[in-house]
């Protein structure tokens, strides 16, 4: 067993899959409350490099003005919770819309859960303006209609699994609770928390990693070519 060649082609394999997590946070620095994927690297008992494990940065990314009374961030912990046709989901992408049927929902016709009303969606008037506190509660002509549901998650790393680049479902067993410490902002956006320069340098990073492990195997190779060779020469 050469171990030379195992080791660089497992270090390979390594980072084409960190290059394929990065690519993919990369390619989502512009997208509203996207959270960046990290890699846990480990090794083998054998000491051969591997990414063990893909784990979600729930960080919170900056919030920013939109000038859209329709547009919620949230300033703390916590998801918005939304319904589906498949049951419930969670997202801090609060780029919100009014339906057809005048309800408050997201563009992919997900409605916001009504707090007052056992999670139903939360009916407004499209010709009145739309106030939303730090709360989430829902004002229309000065009368509350709703409010909006937020829920922190314990454990999201085990009990969360992304859908998509926004949305979250929840997959252990983790009972959501109404968030207190968290504040809307209407008019407001999260952005990204993936670092674009930081990005950028670990690309390189790995890149270089890549090329290092080529040589490797390359001089494995040579090694291995030369050394049969030689044994060819003994008569």
């Amino acid at each position: 067993m050469d171990y030379l060649l195992i080791s660089a082609a497992s270090g390979m394999n390594a980072r084409m899959e960190s290059l394929d997590i990065l690519a993919n946070n990369m390619a989502n620095t512009s997208t509203v409350a996207y959270k960046a994927d990290r890699e846990f690297n480990n090794l083998y008992k054998a000491q051969f490099p591997y990414v063990q494990s893909q784990w979600t940065d729930y960080s919170q990314g900056n919030l920013t003005l939109s000038g859209n009374p329709l547009d919620l961030g949230l300033a703390g912990p916590g998801f918005f919770a939304l319904n589906t046709p498949t049951g419930i989901v969670y997202t801090r992408n609060g780029t919100f819309q009014i339906s057809k049927s005048n309800q408050l929902q997201s563009a992919e016709g997900y409605t916001l859960r009504n707090t007052r009303d056992q999670g139903k969606p939360i009916a407004v008037d499209p010709a009145q303006a739309i106030d939303i506190d730090k709360d989430g509660v829902v004002s229309q002509g000065g009368q509350e209609v709703g409010q909006i549901e937020v829920d922190t998650i314990d454990n999201p790393q085990s009990s969360l699994k992304k859908l998509g680049t926004s949305y979250f479902a929840l997959t252990g067993t983790s009972v959501p609770k109404l968030v207190d410490v968290t504040d809307v902002r209407q008019g407001m956006l999260e952005q990204s928390n993936v670092p674009a320069s930081d990005q950028a340098v670990r690309l390189v990073s790995i890149m270089r990693q890549f090329e290092m492990l080529q040589r490797a195997m390359r001089v494995g190779t040579e090694m291995d070519t030369q050394a049969i060779q030689e044994v060819a020469k003994v008569s």
